[in-house]
């Protein structure tokens, strides 16, 4: 007869595998585990959308890192773009623009701020807001880095024919 301890109780153990003790609650029939085969689920995870785009997206932040030729990620690249293109703004505003949650865009800005690419500045027309905008260093970055920013995009997307990039294009906006 073979014991075993488990939390502090005893079990007995028939030959046979079956766990002898007092009670009903203390029957059950102890057999060796059996590895499992895996079951035919319809659901593969190399064809669901999210794992495809994080895979493009991975992909895209590899070629982001080698070629955007300066020291700044792709949300710090986003901020700059888009302060490029709207001049000054409000922090909240900046992050609804360029789809960043506000401890993000926070994040971003202090970091942008620290190397001198960024300045708040009071909001004239409401003296409780802050704006964000770019320095002259913030604009000259980005100003030199925007052809490498086209240049990921075209190497992105470089797989595609013309066609098949504008109907990507277009229907990963209508996902939006």
């Amino acid at each position: 007869m073979r014991v075993r301890t488990f939390a502090m109780r005893i079990w007995r153990f028939d030959d046979a595998g079956t766990e002898q003790g007092r009670g009903t609650d203390m029957t059950r029939n102890v057999s060796a585990k059996r590895s499992v085969k895996p079951s035919r689920l319809q659901y593969v995870l190399e064809e669901q959308i999210g794992f495809i785009l994080r895979q493009v997206w991975q992909r895209h932040a590899t070629i982001f890192a080698r070629e955007i030729g300066i020291n700044l990620t792709p949300t710090q690249w986003a901020a700059l773009a888009k302060l490029t293109e709207t001049g000054p703004c409000s922090q909240n505003q900046l992050g609804r623009l360029t789809a960043m949650d506000v401890a993000t865009i926070k994040g971003v800005i202090d970091r942008l701020t620290a190397r001198g690419l960024t300045e708040t500045s009071a909001d004239p027309e409401d003296g409780r807001r802050l704006l964000v905008s770019l320095t002259r260093a913030g604009l000259q970055l980005a100003e030199k880095a925007a052809p490498n920013a086209l240049a990921i995009t075209r190497e992105t997307l470089a797989p595609l024919d013309a066609k098949e990039r504008e109907t990507l294009v277009a229907l990963l906006s209508r996902l939006r």
